[in-house]
């Protein structure tokens, strides 16, 4: 059933998120970030093995490094297509900073978290990004 901010605005976002239902996902939220980094830097690491592979590859399938890289990769977009089913738009995967869309005086604009910041506390116009922040 959609929120009283969902039925006010038209939003080109699955979901509007009120400030406590954003604040009420930030553990579940750390939790995935948290998953992603361990993939980043994982496939961070195997990246420079990777020319070698690549140029292998047409013949014996990548071997073991480019099997370890693909299952890094799948996993990282995995845990990106999570965030994203919830409604919430990951804008930097190296800070983790996430934007909500959210209903602001008739208008949708994005409350803006990143880690380790305890609690949604600003929010931005869509069109300004970060540098846009303002105090809730």
């Amino acid at each position: 059933m959609p929120t009283a901010a969902e039925e006010d605005v038209e939003s080109p976002f699955p979901k509007l998120f009120t400030v406590e239902e954003a604040n009420a996902l930030l553990p579940k939220l750390g939790e995935l970030l948290d998953d992603m980094a361990v993939h980043r830097d994982a496939m961070r690491e195997k990246a420079p093995h990777l020319e070698p592979i690549l140029e292998a590859s047409a013949r014996n399938g990548g071997g073991k490094i480019g099997s370890e890289y693909g299952v890094e990769a799948y996993n990282l977009h995995l845990a990106i297509e999570r965030i994203r089913e919830l409604g919430v738009l990951l804008k930097d995967l190296d800070t983790g900073l996430l934007d909500f869309p959210h209903e602001r005086e008739g208008r949708v604009v994005f409350l803006c978290w990143h880690p380790p910041e305890e609690r949604i506390g600003y929010w931005h116009e869509i069109q300004s990004g970060y540098r846009g922040r303002q105090p809730l």
